[in-house]
This record gives structure tokens, C-alpha cells and sequence, in this order.
């Protein structure tokens, strides 16, 4: 199997190639139809290389590059439908256009409106029909190596029953574009384990790292959710894609889509149901917004730290092991509003009027100001601004045995905010935070871009009316 990275280059570079060509054309087209009637080859040259010329050749092929990734063209550069990507093409050779048109072609505007019109229809096409011929080579390549079988993806199968052998069957005999080599079988605790030798989940992640395996299919003979559930949750730490068919979904995993267009029918259980450009979309908010806040508010930052420094002893911020995405712990950080030995006995949650909360920190958490440190999180990649709220291991423990659904919650970043914090906000027992994990997994299952303006602006107001707690 050819690598992700390298693939990824080759799309990068494909549509960087056909960007500088369309932009060439489009700046012969500016030329013609500024010239006059008369038009030489050394004019055009001497257009063509003017300064300003040369550093818009050089820079825009660039950005244009940028929009494309933020279209989510480049995150997953196997298995696209060529129809799906004529639509993106379609979509964002129309904005590309319309951002050329507004920052280059403003002083080149003709009197005649249909001119001008009829000047945005060409650079469309040229912009549209070089990009999308790129891209249909580099796809049509893709399915090539596919169909002839020189392309696998390495998978190993959960479960070594007859059910999972008659799946890795029909897998191999599969007339699908994308085929698979199944490397391994690894047993099920308490399932009919019928080939010797089976390997043990303990040892997967060791196996796939050793093997390069690029996707775990699970095939277990309980399908029921909590037992489905209970394995994605011991799975997700090793960092690869869980896939089951789609006769196993039931109705709290039916909204998460199929992914593999040209493949075997299987559900991606490690990915939610964002569409690719909303997910880069959300991911740049997330970097502009946090790097604005950090700078932007600084000063209050400042005023903060004296505060909680003065209020009582001990470190300014608190750090504590939180899991996140994939199921990775990360290091989350905020401004200390407790006791430095308000966990002397163990793992405790916090409630009203806990007299560990010093006098900063009541009125911190109150407004949400001890969460600010977060943006820190966010810009590192760990946290998102919007999304379910992260907790830790020796909580989700519990929380899994009540609420195995909460495994899903691991397919998006952990937020600042989230619907549940909205919802629900903070909770003092288990109960309550499985009942704040619904609000978060329905978030999972609705997440766009839409649906975090409006929790971020519901949390604005919950910071107003200082209504948290």
C-alpha cells in the first residue's frame, strides 16, 4: 500500500502544478483583453513578467492550494469518487474565481456588464478544467493500482469465530475496487475462538505497528451495543481506523457514515460524521480564535495569575492528565481555583460550595475565567474551542460501565465548551455526568459548523449572566 503521506504530496503537487498553469492563462487573458487589437509575443512577454505580475504567479498558486485544503481534498487522498470530487472541484474553482476576481480583476472592470460576466465565466472554466483533469489523472492512477491488486490495505480482524472468518471471506472475495490482505485474527474473551493460534487484543498494538496495518475490522458475535462499545473502547488507543459492516449499527451508532466509496461496505466507527471541510474549517477557527484570545487577552491573563497567586498558596496553574481524541491522554491546563491538597484522598468532583474552591476560584468558575488557559490546549492541536468535555481516566471508567456509548465521544477533540456544558454544566457524581455525556454524544452525532457557533454563543451567555458554577 502506497503511503498516506506520500499520496497526499502527490495531490498537493498536482493541484499546485495545474493552480500555476490556470493562473498563467488567466494573466494571458488579462493581457489580451487590455492590449488593444494588436498582440505580440513580446508584449505578452513583457506582461507576463511585469513584478507584480511574477509575485502574483508565485503567491496565489499558493493560496488557492490553501482553500483546497480547507475543502478537505487532501485529508483522506484514498478511495474518492470521482463524482464527489467533480463537485468539489465545481464548489471551489466557483470561490477561487470570485476571491481572483475581487482582489485582481476590480481595476480591470469593462464597461459592459456582459463582458465582465463572460470574463468570470472563462476564468471559472480554465480554473475548474485544469484543476479537475489534475486530479481525475492522479484519481484514475489511484483506482488503477487498485484494480491490478499492486494496492492493499493491511487489516486484521477482531474476533475469531466463524462469523469473523465468513466476514475476512467475503472481504477476500470481494469484487470491490479496494481490496484487503488480512493479516491476523485476534480472539474475543468468551467468544467460540475456531482458529488455533489466534493472537490476543493485548498484542494487537505491538502487531500492527509491527505489520503496518492500516485498519482494525471488528467482527464479534454479541453485537449488542454495549458489548460493540466495550471493545471500540479498548481499541482506540492504538490510533488506527475501527471499522465494523454496516448489520452491526443499531440506532446510537446509525448516524456515523460510510466512508469507503470503492471498497468493501464497512463503518468507520473512528471518524464522526463532519464532512472533511468542516473539519478544516473548524480546525482554523479553532488556531485564528485561540491565537487572537491568547494575545488579545494577555492582560487579563496577567491579572488572573496576580490573583490566584495572592488568594492562596501554591502553583498558578493547574495541570491534570485528561483523555482526549483517539482516546490520547493530553496535559489540560487552567488557573488553579482549589487547594493545592484538595485531592490529598484520591479523584474527587467538585460540587456546590465545596470548601476547597478558594475565593478566586468561586468566582473564576463561576464566569468560566479558570477555562481561558485552554486556548493554549486548542492551539496545540489536544482541544478544540467546541466539543465534548474531556475527562479523566479514573472517571471515564466508571462512566463506560454505566454509559458504554461514551466511547464514541472519542471521534471528535475535546472542547472548552460543549453542548453539555450548555446543557447541563458541571457535575458532582457519575450519575450527572452520564446524564452530561447525552448532550455530548447528540453533538457527536450533529456536529457542524453552525452548531458551534450556537453553543459558542450560548456559553457567551452563560459567561454574561455568570451562571456557571
Amino acid at each position: 500500500m502506497a503511503s498516506v503521506r506520500l499520496e497526499r504530496m502527490k495531490l498537493v503537487l498536482t493541484d499546485w502544478i495545474t493552480a500555476n498553469i490556470s493562473f498563467m492563462l488567466f494573466n494571458l487573458l488579462r493581457f489580451m483583453e487590455s492590449s488593444g487589437e494588436t498582440h505580440s509575443f513580446e508584449d505578452a512577454s513583457r506582461f507576463i513578467f511585469q513584478p507584480k505580475i511574477c509575485i502574483e504567479q508565485i503567491f496565489i498558486p499558493i493560496v488557492l492550494v490553501g482553500l483546497y485544503w480547507l475543502s478537505g481534498f487532501y485529508n483522506n487522498p484514498f478511495g474518492k469518487s470521482r463524482f464527489n470530487e467533480f463537485l468539489n472541484t465545481a464548489i471551489i474553482s466557483a470561490i477561487s474565481t470570485i476571491l481572483i476576481h475581487l482582489a485582481l480583476l476590480t481595476n480591470d472592470q469593462m464597461s459592459d456588464i456582459s463582458s465582465n460576466l463572460m470574463q468570470i465565466l472563462v476564468v471559472y472554466i480554465i480554473f475548474f478544467s485544469f484543476t479537475l483533469l489534475g486530479r481525475l489523472i492522479m484519481i484514475n492512477n489511484q483506482i488503477k493500482h487498485f484494480k491490478s491488486r499492486d494496492w492493499k490495505y493491511t487489516a486484521v480482524i477482531v474476533g475469531n469465530s466463524k462469523k469473523a472468518h465468513s466476514l475476512a471471506a467475503k472481504m477476500l472475495e470481494s469484487k470491490a475496487v479496494i481490496s484487503y490482505s488480512i493479516e491476523g485474527f485476534f480472539n474475543i474473551d468468551g467468544e467460540n475462538n475456531i482458529q488455533p493460534g489466534g493472537m490476543e487484543i493485548e498484542e494487537l498494538a505491538d502487531f500492527c505497528q509491527e505489520k503496518k496495518i492500516d485498519q482494525i475490522i471488528l467482527a464479534p458475535e454479541k453485537t449488542d451495543e454495549e458489548n460493540v462499545l466495550n471493545l471500540v473502547y479498548r481499541l482506540f488507543p492504538i490510533g488506527k481506523p475501527i471499522k465494523l459492516s454496516p448489520d452491526t449499527i443499531n440506532f446510537m451508532t446509525s448516524s456515523i457514515k460510510l466512508k469507503d466509496i470503492y471498497g468493501f461496505p464497512l463503518v468507520d466507527l473512528t471518524h464522526s460524521s463532519m464532512s472533511e471541510s468542516e473539519k478544516n474549517i473548524k480546525r482554523t477557527i479553532d488556531v485564528l480564535a485561540s491565537f487572537i484570545t491568547l494575545i488579545g487577552l494577555s492582560p487579563i491573563f496577567l491579572f488572573l495569575a496576580l490573583w490566584v497567586k495572592s488568594d492562596s498558596k501554591g502553583p498558578i496553574f493547574y495541570r491534570q492528565e485528561r483523555i482526549g481524541l483517539k482516546e490520547r491522554p493530553f496535559q489540560i491546563i487552567k488557573f488553579r481555583t482549589m487547594r493545592t491538597d484538595a485531592e490529598a484522598d484520591g479523584p474527587q468532583l467538585s460540587s456546590d460550595d465545596d470548601p476547597r474552591v478558594t475565593k478566586s476560584g468561586r468566582i473564576m468558575r463561576k464566569y468560566r475565567l479558570d477555562e481561558l488557559p485552554q486556548f493554549w490546549n486548542v492551539l496545540k492541536g489536544e482541544m478544540s474551542i467546541v466539543g465534548p468535555r474531556p475527562e479523566r481516566k479514573f472517571f471515564i471508567n466508571k462512566i463506560i460501565k454505566r454509559a458504554p456509548y461514551y466511547t464514541l465521544l472519542y471521534q471528535a477533540r475535546p472542547g472548552i465548551t460543549s453542548w453539555g456544558m450548555v446543557k447541563y454544566g458541571y457535575a458532582s457524581r457519575i450519575d450527572e455526568m452520564v446524564e452530561r455525556s447525552k448532550y455530548d454524544l447528540l453533538y457527536i452525532s450533529n456536529m457542524s459548523i453552525l452548531v458551534d457557533f450556537k453553543i459558542m454563543l450560548y456559553t457567551v451567555l452563560t459567561i454574561l449572566e455568570g451562571s456557571g458554577k
